[in-house]
């Protein structure tokens, strides 16, 4: 964890980049070139050593950085060192920011449900001039916790009220369509897929910021457990899906940052929740619904029903042309056969904003990769019945024809579509086993640069 309060007694940790560790070491005395040479330390990111004094205590530590430092440099030290306070001895004027963060990210733990008494923390205390790093990792925090909240705690009325506390903490307007209201109001879709869960369908829709700042909409898939419907998954396939509403946690983590650094923007979140069960009502293959933008939808399948939920909120959001428009979404298998479980995979109608994204993603090590909104594919998406399927008529190339049929219900705005896992499947630095936001902090640096000038 982070602290920005002064502690005399903090335990210094010097950090060393690969390139300068030869220099480095030539200075350092017999002790600590022994104890470098034994831990066989050559000052590789998340590498260190314990440097002690004569009496056993642990006098400082020495961390190597690598030559690139970013977030991860540092982001396994928090479960490795010994706990207690620590503090960066030498700050590098550069990257230190991204450094931090790292700390802060590696430093989560999810113990809702079983508290681990034991742990103990290491804390990092820095200078109060840091203390927008705690931005980043309350909002990436809040992300991983509402993925790895269970589905029993997380559906859509769980999630509407996680909503509520982040709208009401920044006095940010929220109105909710619940239910049969969502039908009165044209949003059929998100109300179909949902009808069959005691929880009810809904559509949650957040304002925040000046009217006449530029307008950002986001958007995310909150799909709180996907059973499949009647086009069940199998057992190992539903194991994971409390994770499917990881779009709408990332989209709320996002808006929730937007808000806490005040960007001059006109916010607004859309976040239709749903849990697509089994029951007598739940609909069916080969039925047909309305959307709010007037396109009939045929159902190829009820396991497509990420993509039926987002339409309508787009079409919704497409109505008042905000200058920008991203939605996130954990939205095909497809998409982690293209780009694997630790990649972004985004779609975007524009190469402007799409380039802006990808130099953030590189610049931040938040990967991304853009794959093409390809029309020779759009001709898999008809219908002889309406006037779209929700599943292409082949199965290659999902995550396009995804990504396809919601380009379909937007009008004349610059959009930016995320397939991501919203998971990490094993722990790396900074990134622990879980939930996590992925996509998030690119987008966020794209949106300030292009928005806050």
């Amino acid at each position: 964890m982070l602290s920005f309060e002064t502690n005399t007694d903090a335990i210094p940790i010097e950090l060393v980049r690969k390139s300068d560790f030869e220099p480095w070491l030539a200075e350092q005395s017999e002790k600590v070139q022994n104890l470098v040479s034994r831990a066989e330390f050559k000052a590789a990111a998340n590498r260190y050593v314990e440097i002690t004094d004569e009496a056993g205590q642990l006098e400082r530590v020495i961390a190597g950085i690598g030559n690139a430092p970013n977030h991860k440099s540092l982001g396994a030290l928090p479960s490795a060192l010994p706990h207690g306070a620590y503090a960066i001895g030498n700050p590098p004027k550069e990257d230190f920011y991204e450094m931090a963060l790292g700390w802060g990210l590696g430093s989560y733990r999810f113990t809702s449900y079983r508290p681990n008494d034991e742990h103990q923390p290491r804390v990092l205390h820095l200078d109060p001039a840091y203390q927008q790093v705690q931005d980043e990792v309350d909002t990436i925090g809040l992300v991983r916790d509402l993925i790895n909240t269970p589905a029993s705690d997380m559906l859509p009325h769980h999630l509407e009220a996680e909503v509520r506390r982040v709208a009401t903490r920044h006095d940010a307007d929220l109105n909710v369509v619940l239910d049969k209201a969502l039908l009165k109001q044209g949003f059929r879709t998100i109300y179909t897929v949902g009808q069959a869960s005691a929880s009810e369908p809904r559509l949650m829709d957040l304002t925040w910021g000046n009217p006449d700042d530029p307008k950002l909409t986001i958007l995310g898939k909150g799909v709180c457990f996907d059973s499949g419907g009647l086009d069940l998954k199998t057992a190992t396939g539903m194991r994971s899906m409390k994770k499917d509403m990881g779009g709408a946690a990332t989209a709320l983590g996002l808006a929730d940052l937007v808000m806490r650094r005040q960007l001059p923007v006109r916010l607004r979140l859309l976040i239709p929740a749903v849990e697509n069960a089994v029951a007598g009502n739940a609909y069916r293959p080969g039925d047909v619904i309305r959307t709010y933008k007037g396109l009939t939808v045929e159902i190829g399948n009820t396991d497509a029903e990420g993509r039926l939920i987002l339409c309508d909120a787009l079409a919704l959001a497409s109505e008042e042309k905000p200058e920008l428009m991203v939605d996130f979404a954990t939205l095909t298998g497809a998409a982690r056969s293209a780009v694997g479980t630790e990649i972004s995979a985004m779609f975007s109608n524009s190469d402007e904003v799409a380039s802006g994204i990808e130099e953030a993603a590189r610049e931040l090590d938040d990967p991304v990769c853009r794959l093409p909104l390809y029309n020779g594919y759009r001709p898999g998406l008809r219908s002889p019945v309406a006037d779209l399927c929700n599943i292409a008529s082949f199965s290659e190339g999902g995550a396009i024809t995804a990504a396809l049929f919601l380009e379909a219900f937007v009008d004349a705005t610059r959009w930016v579509h995320y397939d991501i896992n919203a998971f990490n499947t094993k722990s790396r630095p900074a990134h622990p086993i879980g939930g996590e936001a992925m996509g998030m902090r690119a987008t966020y640096r794209y949106i300030d640069q292009s928005f806050n000038r």
